[in-house]
């Protein structure tokens, strides 16, 4: 198990650690529809994977207390519903997100959802109104990347779809990844609370904690 647990810290902590996640630069003009789906698509995983740690772990916090796939399902579309929304509203300048504040929250986010799972047992129904909380957080935190990206002019509507498509695409291979490795195999033994949830969310609850300190300072 040791050697498990390993294993996972290295496939899931072991991308670069990029503390602020949001520092993609491309120049994104004179785009054809197409160009505009795949470009923006990519932009949108890559701020997942590998970009996005923060936003990688908040998943896999999400993913340890589900004791059945479903669970886990229910709360990536109440958190996908949530970013969308805030996504939307501040591309469109109806909220303008503020970096210094929503980044400390995102990280905030994550050592609650951490803390969480260190100290319930099962998903309670207000998990899922937390989730879709901070979801919006999550979604400024996105929205503040595609204000320095810019979208195109024509199309507008498309950029914006291909982005969080992107982002959705990547925070599912992550829930997949993290299935296939634990879920599917170790979600009903005994010992998988003790040996994978707390120890793990521990982890995730000390780098949290860590960049809450850097992005408040």
């Amino acid at each position: 198990m040791n050697k498990l647990i390993g294993s996972l810290m290295i496939l899931f902590l072991g991308l670069p650690m990029i503390v602020n996640a949001h520092t993609i630069d491309y120049e994104l003009v004179n785009l054809s529809s197409e160009d505009i789906v795949g470009q923006y698509l990519s932009l949108g995983f890559t701020h997942i994977i590998p970009l996005g740690l923060d936003h990688i772990l908040f998943v896999i916090s999400l993913f340890l207390l589900g004791n059945k796939l479903s669970n886990i399902i229910w709360q990536a579309t109440a958190f996908t519903v949530a970013h969308s929304i805030t996504l939307g509203l501040a591309m469109y300048g109806y909220i303008k997100p503020l970096p210094e504040i929503i980044e400390p929250i995102i990280a905030l986010s994550i050592f609650f959802v951490a803390i969480e799972n260190i100290i319930v047992k099962e998903i309670k129904p207000s998990r899922i109104v937390i989730v879709f909380l901070f979801g919006l957080v999550h979604g400024m935190g996105f929205a503040n990347v595609l204000v320095d990206l810019g979208l195109p002019q024509k199309d507008y509507f498309l950029g914006l779809f291909s982005f969080n498509l992107g982002v959705e695409l990547g925070q599912l291979v992550i829930i997949l990844i993290s299935w296939l490795i634990i879920g599917k195999w170790f979600y009903q033994k005994t010992w998988y609370r003790q040996r994978i949830i707390v120890p793990v969310s521990c982890i995730i609850a000390i780098i949290s904690l860590y960049w809450i300190y850097e992005r408040m300072i």
